[in-house]
């Protein structure tokens, strides 16, 4: 069991905001050297999970695409499709965004969205833009917690969506285990399916927080104004 120190300074390292890479990279060192593996050993497993998964470096072939569609005007597009959607406001779209990346990734569709592919190009502008139409110019400080709406909706569809889909790695990496360790009968449909209520309930809880993202984006943007005419009545008098 002293091998499960790894996730402690996981934990440890992420409730003090270090760097993700270095974090995890450091939990596998000690998680690998805890188990009894050699320097050596330890560095051929990071370099074995690397060569098996290279779809992690994909992102260096979207980025280019999705820099030249911004340079094109897809952030002026989505601003103008929100623009002609009279009823759309910023709560809602994030709404609608959850419910389709977690749609998709339980049928294994996870490069749909993506923080890179869909939500700064497309997702963020189409939030704003409906937000600015609704709430007048936005402040920086609104401005970010619109985006981390939007960031956050993109990470609990995929999430918690993935896990409804058969093939997805967890499912597989858990159901082998199992099967291995305790020699079960387990099968990547059962889990498949105790996955379904998580997501339902990841869906109606955080559709909810961002559905009630309008009403906080409109009393953060009045209260500016509330105080900038209490000032000035306040100095009316004194003149």
């Amino acid at each position: 069991m002293i091998v499960l120190l790894g996730i402690l300074v996981v934990v440890a390292g992420f409730a003090t905001r270090r760097n993700p890479l270095l974090v995890v990279g450091a939990a596998g060192v000690l998680t690998g050297l805890l188990g009894g593996m050699s320097p050596l050993k330890v560095l051929e497993a990071f370099g074995t999970g690397f060569a098996s998964s290279r779809s992690v470096t994909v992102f260096a072939v979207a980025l280019p695409v999705i820099g030249l569609l911004e340079r094109h005007g897809l952030q002026e597009q989505a601003r103008t499709l929100m623009n002609r959607l009279a009823r759309a406001s910023a709560g809602r779209v994030l709404a609608v965004y959850l419910v389709f990346r977690q749609l998709s990734a339980a049928f294994g569709l996870t490069g749909l969205g993506g923080p890179a592919q869909a939500v700064r190009p497309m997702v963020v502008p189409m939030a704003e833009a409906a937000a600015e139409r609704r709430h007048g110019t936005l402040t920086d400080r609104a401005r970010e917690r619109l985006r981390s709406f939007a960031a956050s909706a993109d990470n609990v569809g995929l999430f918690f969506g993935e896990d409804c889909f058969l093939a997805v790695g967890s499912i597989l990496l858990i159901t082998g285990f199992v099967n291995a360790t305790y020699h079960a009968d387990l099968e990547p449909v059962q889990l498949a399916l105790w996955a379904v209520p998580t997501a339902v309930c990841a869906t109606l809880i955080h559709g909810a927080r961002l559905l009630r993202l309008d009403h906080t984006l409109a009393r953060d943007l009045s209260a500016p104004a509330g105080r900038a005419t209490a000032a000035v009545r306040i100095e009316e008098p004194s003149k």
